[in-house]
């Protein structure tokens, strides 16, 4: 067994409703090395078919993204986790700040943070000739801006121990179909590089996390067929996938790891 050396480190995790989810599993990852966790989320509605939520697919991941985190919460208390669930808006300064007040108040400190919240466009509107306005604005005030104060407030407010990991997506750098989330998740890779120089001298690191096609419940039967054969390990990832690199990246094994962008992808879209 590797020991990380997070038993007692208190690391926030945003974007973590989904049960099946990236968020999720990496919270329970760092509660079972004993991690004091902090997971925070907002409902996102969409239009989905109860009936069709027995299974992967549209349906199961939009249902569980409009959810509240109960039944994270659930396998949480099964661990015996140290926690905090916030539902919050990170793409707001004052619910952030409230976000680090809240967590200091009851720990004391904060060591590392996840930035694994994200929205995009699921009505077709993200490609260059049908983006609005809207879409622009919406995804980057969660992806971007959202992320860059979550940031700002884990350095205002750091510890002796520091570690950030943002969550990008394999394709970023080029995401035709999706040309603002893309853009989005290729500006959070280009901050992970700049703020890795800035807060080097404190002794925090800053990388990222590119994950390829990832099972978090929205990838149904069709699909699975059509996107498997362009991943050369020949299946998809898998949520423990990206937590188990989360931990590294979060460990004392990695202290001289900074500014890096990890695609762990099974070799898709390198």
């Amino acid at each position: 067994m590797i020991n990380y050396g997070l038993s007692g480190k208190v690391a926030i995790i945003t974007g973590a409703n989904n049960p099946q989810g990236i968020g999720a599993t990496t919270a329970f990852a760092f509660a079972r090395e004993g991690a004091k966790v902090v997971l925070v989320y907002k409902r996102v509605f969409r239009q989905f078919d109860k009936n069709k939520t027995d299974k992967n697919g549209t349906d199961r991941y939009y249902e569980a993204n409009a959810g509240s985190a109960d039944i994270v919460e659930s396998k949480l208390k099964e661990l015996k986790a140290d926690y905090i669930i916030l539902e919050s808006d990170i793409s707001s300064e004052d619910a952030v700040k409230s976000i680090y007040s809240t967590i200091m108040e009851r720990y004391g400190r904060v060591d590392i943070l996840v930035n694994n919240a994200a929205v995009d466009d699921e009505n077709g509107f993200d490609t260059i000739e049908k983006i609005t306005q809207k879409v622009i604005d919406d995804t980057f005030a969660v992806n971007v801006r959202g992320s860059i104060l979550m940031m700002r407030e884990l350095i205002e407010h750091r510890s002796d121990y520091g570690r950030i990991i943002n969550i990008s997506t394999d394709a970023s750098q080029v995401f035709a179909g999706q040309i603002t989330y893309g853009a989005s998740k290729a500006t959070l890779e280009a901050l992970t590089r700049s703020i890795a120089l800035e807060v080097g001298k404190y002794g925090i690191s800053v990388n990222c996390v590119a994950p390829g096609p990832t099972q978090t419940g929205w990838i149904d039967t069709d699909l699975e067929k059509a996107v498997v054969p362009l991943i050369p390990m020949g299946k998809l990832i898998q949520p423990e996938d990206i937590a188990e690199t989360i931990l590294f990246l979060a460990s004392e094994q990695a202290r001289m790891i900074t500014g890096q962008v990890i695609k762990v992808s099974g070799g898709h879209a390198l």
